[in-house]
């Protein structure tokens, strides 16, 4: 159990972030103009469903749950004290970026 939330906080916000900036990344690369990149979570999804469905949806899913655990969960409410899931997390982030094309 983390006693010191702040860094945890601060780890799943960089994570988050990450995944963000890794379907960014791929968008621009797609030709999307920097200005139309998406802003909010629901864009995100949109751009997913849109330039990401290959994956059948499971791209989507996964997204939403590192929504939940890193930004709501882990950053916004401060919630995450759990060692092993903190690390499950960090790791579930991870993985997602790697399979952004």
């Amino acid at each position: 159990t983390y006693t010191d939330i702040k860094p945890v906080r601060e780890a799943c916000g960089t994570a988050y972030l990450a995944v963000l900036k890794s379907i960014d990344a791929y968008l621009l690369k797609k030709g999307m103009d920097e200005k139309k990149l998406p802003q909010s979570v629901d864009s995100y999804r949109e751009m997913l469903r849109k330039y990401l469905s290959a994956h059948d949806g499971k791209l989507l899913r996964e997204f939403d749950k590192l929504y939940r655990l890193l930004h709501i969960a882990g950053y916004y409410r401060g919630l995450l004290e759990d060692v092993t899931v903190v690390k499950d997390a960090l790791k579930a982030a991870k993985n997602f970026i790697e399979k952004i094309p």
